[in-house]
């Protein structure tokens, strides 16, 4: 067994780096996190240095080879590496958006010069136009009540454009901001007057323009929303008298019309929300009954529950993430400290729990788990973690499966992050 430990590290000492295959070998040092190695290691160097990471166990290998893995990636992918990959983060205690650049092989995570950078008070939400020029920031603290815009740079760098685009004095507190697919309207849930702003989007400049009768009155505590992928309906989620409720609304350019009968969504508080990439189906996850309710959206956007939902799940479920085919379903379990990963049976929509998962179709994270992001290509996971643990988590993704990359330690709860590819 010792034997084929050490030849499966021998192995890992020849790795490809997205643009070229090389055998690891002695280079400069560079200091990443306060983390010291070798840029290139020898073979046997790399025998010595991991002896003591790992276990007898496989399991304890798998980890410590990984996080050498994404270290090394980080010094030998320098010029390789696509570097128009960009995550951003929301950083509402410090009214900052932190960004960082992304290894898409690697998925290691740099953060860039400059930042984190300077947005409104209390940052909550944000969202990168699909052209990849913009990123829009909601924020809900007091004297703010507006949206930022930033223009993107070749290099990540955000700059803010002014002034910045006020919800008031018919909206208060946005919270929340999703965008068609199209990048052609953005829409803004604010929390304090129960209603939803929408702008049309100025696709050379970015600059907002409230659509006609926005605000769109609610009347309900807003909790999620999201539009189909075919940008004609938006659903959104809100309390109800008992169960959560779900609102499906049609859009004409950016108008909102309550397209369907309200609909119970089997569980209470509804935080959670996803739609496939077909439009088909809609999941909910209900945190305070530690469920999953599963919808199939009619072509008229009517929504009829599926046999089978809701499904139990972990404690406190309060984010979902689809990858982009549709074919795995990411559960961020806040109370649980995990995440829970379902396959989706085709035809049915149903979640079943990935039998390959470590624990239960689970996979442990940092503490109060809340926050999901892939990168477009699926290989990638990042969680946004809250109390002590406050960071960003990043894990591989294979088959569904996710084994953990690196913890980045921000200094404050992310509450939102989105990726550009």
């Amino acid at each position: 067994m010792r034997a084929r430990k050490l030849e499966l590290i021998a192995k890992a000492a020849r790795i490809t780096w997205g643009c070229s295959s090389y055998p690891l070998s002695p280079g400069r040092h560079r200091m990443i996190k306060n983390v010291l190695f070798e840029r290139r290691i020898y073979p046997a160097a790399s025998i010595i240095v991991l002896r003591f990471k790992f276990s007898q166990e496989l399991g304890m290998l798998q980890k410590a080879l990984s996080l050498v893995i994404a270290l090394a990636s980080t010094a030998a992918c320098i010029g390789c590496s696509n570097s128009s990959h960009f995550l951003f983060a929301a950083l509402p205690a410090t009214n900052q958006v932190a960004v960082y650049r992304e290894d898409p092989t690697a998925g290691v995570l740099t953060q860039i010069a400059g930042s984190p950078f300077a947005a409104g008070d209390g940052a909550f939400s944000l969202v990168v136009h699909p052209s990849g020029k913009f990123l829009y920031v909601a924020n809900p603290g007091q004297n703010e009540n507006d949206i930022s815009l930033f223009t993107i740079a070749s290099n990540g760098v955000p700059s803010e454009i002014f002034p910045r685009t006020s919800v008031a004095p018919d909206a208060s507190q946005p919270t929340l901001l999703v965008m068609d697919p199209a990048g052609s309207f953005l829409y803004v849930m604010n929390a304090g007057s129960s209603n939803i702003s929408v702008f049309s989007i100025n696709t050379k400049s970015g600059v907002l323009s409230p659509v006609a009768n926005s605000p769109f009155n609610i009347g309900l505590p807003l909790l999620n929303m999201q539009p189909t992928p075919s940008g004609n309906f938006l659903y959104v989620t809100a309390v109800g008298q008992n169960n959560g409720l779900i609102l499906g609304f049609s859009v004409t350019s950016g108008s909102l019309t309550l397209a369907t009968q309200i609909a119970n969504s089997d569980g209470t508080n509804p935080l959670g929300l996803a739609i496939d990439p077909t439009g088909t189906f809609l999941y909910v996850a209900n945190t305070s009954s530690n469920s999953i309710s599963i919808f199939k959206i009619s072509s008229s956007g009517v929504l009829s529950e599926v046999s089978g939902s809701p499904l139990n799940t972990y404690n406190a479920p309060i984010a979902l993430l689809l990858d982009p085919k549709g074919q795995f379903l990411y559960v961020a379990d806040q109370a649980s400290n995990n995440i829970a990963v379902y396959s989706i049976t085709a035809g049915t929509g149903l979640p079943v729990g990935l039998t390959t998962s470590t624990s239960l179709f689970a996979f442990a994270t940092e503490t109060s788990p809340s926050v999901l992001a892939l990168d477009s290509n699926g290989n990638h996971l990042y969680v946004g973690n809250q109390g002590s643990s406050a960071g960003i988590q990043s894990f591989q993704v294979s088959s569904g499966n996710l084994n953990p990359i690196f913890t980045y330690k921000v200094g404050n709860t992310p509450s939102s992050i989105a990726i550009l590819q």
